[in-house]
C-alpha cells in the first residue's frame, strides 16, 4: 500500500487541506485533486474511483469529502481501513465539519494525518495514540523553560536587593536631614532617643499633636527598619500589610527589564484544582452543551465519604430566527439521577416524550446569550457505589530509618477514558525535590507550596492503572493527605445525548452540534 496524498475537499471541488506523503511534484498532486470532482458520480454505492494511474478512495463527511489518492497496486482493504481511521480523527480536531471548521484546524489535522501515514504507509496506531502523540510535551522545551525561569528568578532577586539598597540609602538621607529636629523633640520630652529606639516613643511622637508635621516620616522609617507596620488607628486595612518590592522604583526596574525583552513572571500562588477549559465560540446555528461537575471525597482506607454529580444542558442560538425549536434528548435509565427543568420548560412534555420545549410554543428561545447560553435542564446524582468512580487513588507511606517511602497507585474502570489527569500530593517542607524511584507519566515539584504534581496526559485501555514511588526524609504519614486530583472526560454519568432538533415553524431543522464535558470540581482522598 502506498498513499500518495490525503486531502479534505468540499463538494464544490475546493481542496481545503492536503498532505503529500511521497516524492512527487506539486503540480501533479494538484492535477489529481482537481480531477477528482469530475470523476465522482451521484447515486453510486462504492466509494472509490480508478483512473489509468491512480485510485481515489473517498468518504463523504457531511458537505465534504475525505480523500486518499493511492497507486493502483495498493490493497483496497488497507486503504479503507486507513480512511476509516482518518474519518474518526477529523471530528476530534474540527468542532464543525464544514469549510470554516476544517480551515481553522488545518494544522492540527495535518499533524494527525502525519501520525497515521508515514512515507505512504499506514502506521499501526489508534485514535487515542494519535491524540497523545500530537499533544506530547518536549523534554528539551521544558528544560529550556526551567533554565529561562531560573534566570528570571535570579534577575528578580537582584532587583529586590537593588530596591532594598535604594530604600536604605533613602532612609539614611532622611535620618540625617531629620536628625536635628528629632534631637529637639527628644529634649522636649525630657530624654534623648538615639536611632528611634522603641515603638512606644514612636507612638508618642505620632500622637503628640506636634505642629512640625514630622510624625509621617518617623512612622515611615519605623515601618521600613523593623519590617512591620506601626500599630495605629489610621493604619492600612487589615490583611494588606507590607508589600515588599512594589515601590515605584521597583516598577521602573521591571519596566526596564521588559523593554530589554525579558519575560517577567509575577509570583502568583497556584491554586490546586482545575479551571473550566475555554470552549471555542459556537459556529453552528444551534449548539447544545452537556457539562457535568463531579465532587468526590474518598477515604484513605477505602470507601466514599461524598459522591455528588451536578449536570446542566445549555442551549446557545446564534440567530433569533432559529429560536422556534424543541430539543429531543436521550438519557440512560439511571434512577439515581434526578432531572429538573427550567421553570419556562413544559414539564409534562419532557416527562412523557423527553422533549424540551417552552410552555408557550409561539415564543422563541433567546439568542446570543453569554457563556454556554441558557440552561434548559439540570440534574443531580449521589451514590455510595465505589464501582462507578472514574478514578481511584491509593497511597501507602511507610517510614524506614531516616526516610519515608511513598507508593501511590491510580486505577480507572473500563470504558472510562480521562484526559489531562493531574494528581496533587502534599509533601513536608523540603530543601530539594523528592527522589522519584518509578513513575507512569510526568512529575513536577512545586517548592513554594511543597506539592508534587503527577501528570498523565491520557488514561485509556493502554494504561488503566499506574503507580508512582518516591522517597523523602522521614515524616508523619498524615502529611501526604489530602491528595487532590483533577481531570476531564468526554463521557458523562447521565450519558445524555441530543437526538434531534424539532422546528416549530416547519421546514428543515437548523444545523446543530453537541459538546460534552465531565470535569472535576473537588476530587480528594482524605
Amino acid at each position: 500500500m502506498v498513499v500518495l496524498a490525503a486531502s479534505i475537499i468540499s463538494k464544490s471541488g475546493k481542496a481545503l487541506i492536503s498532505r503529500q506523503f511521497v516524492d512527487m511534484s506539486r503540480i501533479r498532486i494538484e492535477g489529481y485533486l482537481a480531477a477528482f470532482p469530475k470523476l465522482v458520480g451521484t447515486g453510486k454505492q462504492h466509494t472509490y474511483v480508478e483512473t489509468e494511474n491512480v485510485r481515489y478512495v473517498y468518504q463523504p463527511i457531511e458537505s465534504l469529502y475525505l480523500l486518499l489518492v493511492t497507486n493502483k497496486q495498493s490493497n483496497i482493504l488497507e486503504d479503507l481501513e486507513t480512511l476509516r481511521l482518518l474519518s474518526k480523527l477529523v471530528p476530534e480536531y474540527s468542532f464543525s465539519l464544514d469549510e470554516e471548521g476544517v480551515c481553522r484546524t488545518a494544522f492540527e489535522l495535518i499533524f494527525a494525518f502525519d501520525e497515521v501515514i508515514s512515507l505512504g504507509h499506514k502506521e499501526n496506531v489508534t485514535v487515542a495514540q494519535v491524540k497523545q502523540y500530537c499533544e506530547m510535551e518536549s523534554h528539551e522545551e521544558k528544560l529550556h523553560k526551567l533554565v529561562l525561569q531560573s534566570k528570571i528568578n535570579e534577575t528578580k532577586d537582584v532587583m529586590k536587593r537593588k530596591a532594598s539598597e535604594i530604600d536604605k540609602s533613602k532612609i539614611e538621607r532622611n535620618r540625617s536631614e531629620k536628625g536635628g529636629f528629632m534631637s529637639l523633640q527628644s529634649m522636649g520630652s525630657g530624654r534623648m532617643d538615639t536611632g528611634f529606639g522603641s515603638d512606644t516613643n514612636l507612638s508618642s511622637l505620632g500622637g503628640s499633636g506636634s505642629g512640625f508635621g514630622a510624625s509621617t516620616d518617623v512612622d515611615s522609617f519605623s515601618t521600613k527598619s523593623k519590617g512591620r507596620p506601626v500599630a495605629s488607628a489610621t493604619g492600612p486595612p487589615k490583611g494588606l500589610g507590607m508589600q515588599l518590592g512594589k515601590t515605584q522604583r521597583t516598577n521602573q526596574f521591571l519596566e526596564s527589564l521588559k523593554a530589554e525583552g525579558e519575560v517577567i513572571v509575577e509570583d502568583v500562588r497556584p491554586s490546586i484544582g482545575q479551571s473550566k477549559p475555554a470552549a471555542p465560540p459556537p459556529t453552528d446555528p444551534v449548539t447544545l452543551t452537556v457539562e457535568e461537575k463531579i465532587i468526590v471525597t474518598l477515604k484513605r482506607d477505602g470507601g466514599i465519604s461524598n459522591f455528588n454529580v451536578q449536570g446542566t444542558l445549555s442551549l446557545q442560538i446564534l440567530n433569533q430566527e432559529d429560536g422556534l425549536i424543541q430539543v429531543q434528548i436521550e438519557t440512560s435509565v439511571n434512577p439515581a439521577i434526578h432531572f429538573n427543568t427550567h421553570p419556562n420548560i413544559n414539564k409534562e412534555l419532557f416527562s412523557n416524550e423527553n422533549i424540551l420545549g417552552l410552555k408557550e410554543p409561539s415564543r422563541p428561545f433567546p439568542a446570543n446569550q453569554s457563556g454556554d447560553g441558557v440552561s434548559l435542564l439540570r440534574w443531580r446524582m449521589q451514590s455510595a457505589d465505589e464501582s462507578i468512580l472514574p478514578l481511584t487513588i491509593n497511597c501507602w507511606p511507610s517510614v524506614s530509618g531516616n526516610e519515608t517511602y511513598v507508593n501511590i497507585e491510580y486505577e480507572t474502570p473500563a470504558q472510562t477514558d480521562l484526559q489531562n489527569v493531574v494528581i496533587f500530593v502534599p509533601l513536608p517542607a523540603l530543601r530539594e525535590a523528592p527522589r522519584i524511584q518509578q513513575i507512569d507519566g510526568e512529575w513536577r515539584y512545586d517548592s513554594r507550596n511543597s506539592v508534587l504534581e503527577w501528570s498523565i496526559v491520557l488514561i485509556d485501555n493502554s494504561n488503566r492503572s499506574g503507580s508512582l514511588e518516591f522517597i523523602v526524609p522521614a515524616a508523619d504519614p498524615d502529611v501526604f493527605f489530602p491528595i487532590s486530583a483533577c481531570f476531564t472526560a468526554s463521557r458523562t454519568f447521565s450519558d445524555l445525548k441530543v437526538a434531534n432538533i424539532l422546528p416549530l415553524k416547519g421546514g428543515s431543522p437548523p444545523k446543530f452540534s453537541q459538546r460534552t464535558l465531565l470535569a472535576t470540581e473537588n476530587y480528594q482522598v482524605v
